[in-house]
């Protein structure tokens, strides 16, 4: 807490040098899309195998008005037996935020986009998972946490090899 009342009024531009301040909020998330295939439930495994998690995970971004983007983690999740590799359980799931952001420049919206807006949400998409591997009759799914900046990071160089090599790499604009 500061001794010294604000006194730059809400919304008017910070003074020259004056760090400015991001507003975020979320306005509000959902599942947008959400399958969840029991192989288990049709081919009777007997025994209680050991699973082993295979996670991928891709992220979107849309601009939706001036301050608000939709923010979209897409995971798929496959569930094989250690042992024989059956699959078990296949989970997709795209969770989206919509946030109201202001003060981030322009430069570094889109990391801000793929990094910080999925970080928010990531709690909500592990409850989920776990949620959804437990009511399918499997052992609760604990989803370590992400590095979303290392995801962002490697696609990064992905789209920097890929045009390299002469590759029509995917835009890294905002839609």
């Amino acid at each position: 807490m500061s001794d010294s009342p604000e006194t730059t009024p809400q919304g008017a531009a910070p003074a020259a040098g004056e760090p400015v301040r991001v507003n975020t909020r979320i306005l509000t998330q959902y599942i947008r899309d959400l399958s969840f295939e029991n192989v288990v439930a049709r081919k009777g495994i007997t025994g209680t195998p050991q699973p082993e998690l295979q996670v991928q995970v891709s992220l979107d971004a849309r601009k939706r008005s001036d301050t608000q983007y939709e923010v979209i983690t897409k995971l798929n999740l496959t569930s094989k037996t250690s042992g024989s590799n059956e699959v078990l359980f296949v989970l997709e799931l795209e969770y989206a935020g919509v946030f109201h952001i202001e003060g981030v420049p322009a430069e570094q919206l889109h990391p801000y986009l793929l990094v910080e807006c999925p970080r928010i949400t990531f709690p909500f998409v592990r409850r989920i998972v776990a949620d959804v591997a437990r009511d399918g009759g499997f052992p609760t799914v604990n989803l370590d946490m992400i590095d979303f900046f290392g995801l962002y990071r490697n696609e990064l160089a992905r789209r920097a090899a890929a045009a390299k090599e002469g590759a029509e790499p995917a835009p890294q604009t905002i839609q």
